[in-house]
């Protein structure tokens, strides 16, 4: 069931090895996205968990190869990649605090003038590929290209079944867009944006490649060839937003019982980060009412139980 991609001392394969365990006799996986047609028919009792120390080194078990479609996963790279164009200008459109709303809501828009809360709500994440998007002309094609570089695996690519998915049931996304556009915080056409936005959360990865991608996080803000993406201060910044808003509002139950920085997606996946130790990735689409993976938090909370790996 598990495999370990090099030869060094497997110290977290046992671990991973347990979980998969302790999580293959637990009923009750939650279901899948079904507002995306083309993520419902996933398998909830699907699960792959993979860890990637500094260096690259892997450890996985189960479905951990398996591509999967990445969804808000990916509004961590986009933060990373415009954070490291524009600095704290970014801040300026878009907050730092959680929603205590769902991800997709339009309240806190009206009454706090276009800004939205943080940058993984849909909100936020629009105007962060929207700032992207201006900064290099194809917001999607940079994030792609990155994440192929870090990952190491060429083949990433969009899955375009996803994105037209998305798009023909985008309607709320539209008019996240538009209504902040009202206020001058989107630059760029809304329908440009939408299909960037829409082709940046189709991509399609596995837990093998998104724990690789994931590493300059633990490395303060080091990437894989060794230059550097973020500043420390800045890589410090991304990494408490996930802490505070990352699983959109079961943050603060997901801090309490992970205790790491970690961004979850619809597509069933959740990356983690340990910083200046490794970075994790999980997958299992069964979801909560909250939109996280089921499997997913539950194999996060006991690894750093039994690793005693956390921020705290």
């Amino acid at each position: 069931m598990a495999v370990m991609a090099t030869t060094s001392p497997p110290a977290f394969l046992p671990v991973l090895e347990r979980i998969a365990q302790e999580l293959g006799r637990t009923p009750g996986r939650g279901r899948p996205a079904d507002y995306i047609p083309a993520l419902a028919a996933r398998d909830p009792r699907s699960f792959g968990m993979a860890v990637a120390e500094l260096d690259g080194t892997m450890y996985g078990v189960g479905e951990w190869r398996q591509p999967f479609s990445t969804q808000s996963i990916t509004k961590v790279f986009t933060l990373a990649l415009d954070l490291a164009r524009e600095g704290d200008e970014l801040w300026e459109h878009v907050g730092r605090e959680p929603s205590g709303n769902p991800f997709n809501s339009l309240v806190q828009l009206e009454y706090e003038n276009g800004i939205p809360r943080n940058p993984f709500i849909n909100a936020g994440a629009l105007v962060v590929t929207d700032r992207l998007q201006t900064r290099t002309g194809d917001a999607a094609g940079e994030l792609l290209a990155f994440l192929r570089a870090e990952s190491g695996n060429p083949r990433l690519d969009f899955d375009l079944e996803v994105a037209a998915s998305e798009t023909a049931h985008g309607d709320r996304n539209a008019a996240l867009a538009h209504f902040m556009a009202s206020y001058h915080n989107i630059d760029n056409d809304v329908p440009v944006l939408l299909d960037q936005y829409f082709r940046q959360c189709s991509v399609a990865a596995s837990c093998a490649d998104l724990a690789l991608a994931t590493g300059f996080l633990a490395r303060h803000g080091i990437r894989a060839d060794g230059t550097r993406l973020l500043t420390r201060s800045q890589a410090k910044q991304v990494n408490a937003v996930m802490l505070t808003c990352g699983t959109y509002d079961a943050a603060g139950d997901f801090a309490y019982r992970v205790g790491l920085p970690g961004k979850s997606g619809v597509g069933g996946g959740i990356i983690a980060v340990v910083p200046g130790r490794c970075t994790l990735c999980v997958w299992s689409p069964g979801l909560d009412e909250r939109g996280n993976s089921v499997a997913g938090v539950a194999a996060l909370d006991r690894f750093t139980t039994l690793t005693g790996l956390s921020v705290f």
